[in-house]
């Protein structure tokens, strides 16, 4: 990613609606969620869920796709680890203690959850 594609990305975040779409989508997967369950989730009308996902979806975060009537919205992980990378790329300079607090705080958040099995 460079400085370009960031700022379009951080542009896109910027507003409050965006930013807990994205969250939202995050949250679901890569199985993504439909126009009108996210519109319902944020609590605004689908006209304003679309004009932001036209937003975030022009500024490379989030992908659709059609499955029959429906238009499912789903983050688009590439960019956002890229986005995240292109932050944290030289934030040690040469001191990894700087940035051991958020590559601890980003694994933990990827642990899969265990899977319990039962005989």
């Amino acid at each position: 990613m460079d400085e370009r594609q960031a700022l379009a990305s951080f542009s896109a975040l910027s507003q409050e609606h965006r930013l807990r779409i994205v969250r939202h989508l995050v949250t679901a997967g890569p199985q993504g969620v439909a126009a009108g369950a996210l519109a319902t989730a944020m609590g605004v009308p689908s006209s304003n869920v679309s004009f932001h996902l036209k937003e975030l979806a022009h500024a490379g975060l989030v992908g659709s796709r059609r499955e029959g009537r429906s238009i499912i919205y789903s983050a688009d992980y590439s960019a956002l680890s890229g986005l995240i990378q292109f932050l944290m790329k030289d934030c040690c300079g040469g001191h990894p203690e700087v940035c051991t607090p958020a590559i601890t705080t980003l694994a933990a958040c990827c642990i899969p959850e265990e899977t319990t099995t039962h005989a």
